[in-house]
């Protein structure tokens, strides 16, 4: 059969028309295909994938504000921002982080103790994206090596910030506190908008309590980025708003003046204008520079801060809680005047000791054989205890309390002082509830000297000085004096709501007065020589108090008892008498004699601020004090 008989033509063409159709349907298919989601891509999406590639070459990054400065009452600098350099890391856009640390380490040479800081970081909550602080501080021999390397660590950076920097370090740290770097806690807390891109916030003190006013406003802006998210060029920018400055109250120089006092001691000193409730210094010794907490203290330096037995971490000034001893006394006179449990010339005889209705157990007074017949001004004057436990017996917890607590005892009545401690102030139901039993008429003895359960912190006893000094009228204990850029001061300070203290016979402050002066400035007071050819009249009283207690009978030898046993020394003054300018109260810790010990450092501070500094005129220097040491008669 001839080959062309095997061949069907048609069916092959057939055949072939099948298959290009089917190819065609295919092809078409797949075309429509294409479209439609070109189409969806193109125009139904179109804003939303623009978006999502503009994120992948802009970035939005926030830009923390500088944080506002701090000044004393004259323009003197207290707290200021420096630049510092950092090594940053973004852990989300670091391939390998094990070989980027170990790269860095050989570039910086950076600790362990660095080291294992970054690795908690990396532990703790944070927001995604944000830089992790590596290394602080870096000079200029680090940045340049760093530059060279840069392009081998992706999601490393350099950074520049402006990091606080306290120029009074330890003289300032208790009044000012310091800002650290924000914690997990803190970060979880504070407002995730407002604190993009700070790594700092106040800790303590000052730096806390106007934190909101000190932070300022996040700016923003708009960076362009290459694929490893390093910054090509900035698109758009929102400055930031800088944190408004504040000015306080508070005097550097007498600052300076009340630490120098006390270096080499424990103990506190607090100054305050009476007119104005303005704290003029507020020194805790010894004390610790503030500096080292602001980008991480070092283990072992905050090892050796903590356990100090010391205690430079502890601010005494407003957390210390003491029993105020004999300084309690002039208020516990206006107390016991007012109530008329006693008058101005009611005396009682004092025989070195006193009996709750004349049996039982002796309550001593600090003069052994006693001060014979004595009034009201000269139980001040000589701190004659042994009036002041009869004044407490006939006034009972109740009074005392009442009177007290309208002085500012037993709460925290500072306006803008973060962490201070309320001390304690004792009630016959605070001794039911706590102690699980009544008062007895021997706690009120003990209360009226500012023994037993009554305790004060020195703030407190200043603030107290001062209501004395104002015939009762209160201003609140204040740090600033203003807030600069703030819509007004008031906006950022709290309002001074306390009352008045009013007395039945306003010449009852003038009684009180006169007797602290006589206390300094008298024949017989005990801090006489403390007062000795000062140019001004002032008045004080001194006080001792016990850390621990002695027998009925036993007598107090501080040669005999262990330096950190021995009474703590306190005193407090204000001066001049009739116009009172700075109301001052000093409390050594184991300083034995409040006339011996504290007094001579209040005198020095009433001499520094009176007149080498002329109530807080900037012009004139200090000078050297010529304050004479004080008797050891006590209170």
């Amino acid at each position: 059969m001839p080959w062309g008989e095997f061949k069907d033509t048609a069916a092959e063409r057939r055949l072939f028309q099948r298959r290009v159709l089917v190819a065609l349907v295919i092809m078409l298919t797949m075309i429509g295909i294409l479209v439609t989601r070109l189409y969806y891509l193109q125009i139904l999406n179109h804003e939303n994938f623009t978006t999502l590639s503009e994120k992948n070459r802009v970035q939005v990054q926030p830009i923390a504000p500088p944080r506002g400065l701090i000044y004393d009452r004259n323009d003197v600098l207290l707290a200021e921002n420096r630049p510092v350099f950092s090594v940053t890391v973004v852990p989300e856009r670091v391939p390998d982080m094990e070989k980027t640390l170990a790269q860095l380490r050989q570039i910086l040479d950076i600790s362990d103790e660095d080291l294992e800081r970054f690795q908690r970081r990396l532990e703790e909550y944070r927001r995604p994206y944000s830089p992790v602080s590596l290394s602080s501080d870096l000079n200029e021999k680090q940045i340049a090596r760093m530059a060279v390397h840069r392009y081998e660590l992706p999601g490393v950076e350099v950074e520049a910030e402006l990091v606080r920097y306290y120029p009074y370090s330890e003289i300032t740290s208790h009044a000012l506190g310091y800002v650290g770097r924000i914690n997990q806690d803190e970060l979880r807390r504070l407002d995730p908008i407002e604190y993009a891109g700070t790594n700092y916030v106040g800790k303590s003190g000052v730096e806390r309590f106007y934190e909101k006013a000190l932070h300022g406003k996040v700016g923003y802006q708009h960076v362009e980025t290459n694929a490893r998210g390093r910054t090509l060029r900035v698109l758009e920018k929102e400055n930031p708003v800088p944190g408004d400055d504040l000015r306080l109250q508070l005097d550097i120089r007498l600052q300076q003046k009340a630490y120098d006092l006390l270096r080499g001691r424990r103990g506190a000193i607090v100054a305050i204008e009476p007119k104005t409730g303005g704290i003029l210094a507020l020194a805790s010794v010894p004390g610790f520079d503030a500096n080292l907490f602001v980008t991480g203290i070092s283990v072992d330096a905050y090892k050796a801060l903590s356990e100090s037995p010391d205690k430079p971490l502890f601010n005494r000034a407003l957390r210390g809680q003491y029993p105020p001893g004999s300084t309690i006394k002039p208020m516990m006179a206006v107390a016991g005047l007012d109530s008329d449990n006693t008058t101005r010339d009611r005396t009682i005889w004092d025989p070195g000791y006193y009996q709750i209705d004349g049996k039982g157990r002796r309550y001593r007074d600090w003069k052994w054989g006693g001060h014979g017949w004595v009034n009201l001004d000269e139980a001040i004057a000589q701190s004659c205890d042994t009036y002041f436990y009869d004044l407490g017996e006939r006034m009972g917890v109740d009074t005392m309390s009442k009177y007290l607590d309208q002085f500012g005892f037993g709460k925290v009545t500072a306006l803008d002082v973060s962490g201070a401690q309320p001390g304690l102030l004792p009630t016959r139901e605070w001794k039911r509830g706590v102690k699980n039993q009544p008062w007895y008429p021997g706690d009120s003895v003990n209360m009226s000297i500012g023994q037993g359960y009554l305790l004060t912190t020195p703030l407190q006893l200043a603030t107290a000085t001062a209501v004395l000094a104002n015939h009762g009228r209160w201003h609140a204990p204040r740090m600033l004096k203003e807030a600069i850029g703030a819509e007004s001061t008031e906006h950022v300070m709290p309002e001074d709501t306390h009352p008045d203290l009013v007395l039945k016979r306003d010449a009852d402050w003038g009684y009180v007065a006169d007797a602290m002066h006589s206390v300094v400035q008298g024949a017989h007071g005990t801090a006489r020589r403390s007062g000795r050819g000062a140019p001004y009249d002032f008045a004080g009283k001194t006080g001792t108090a016990q850390v621990f207690s002695l027998a009925e009978n036993e007598q107090y030898d501080a040669d005999e008892i262990r330096e950190r046993l021995r009474d703590h020394a306190l005193f407090i003054a204000f001066a001049p008498l009739k116009d009172p300018k700075i109301a001052v109260a000093v409390i050594v810790e184991n300083g034995g004699g409040g006339s011996s010990t504290a007094a001579p450092l209040a005198r020095k501070m009433i001499d520094a601020w009176l007149l080498d500094m002329n109530a807080g005129e900037p012009e004139k220097p200090v000078v050297a004090d010529k304050a004479k040491a004080g008797d050891t008669n006590d209170g």
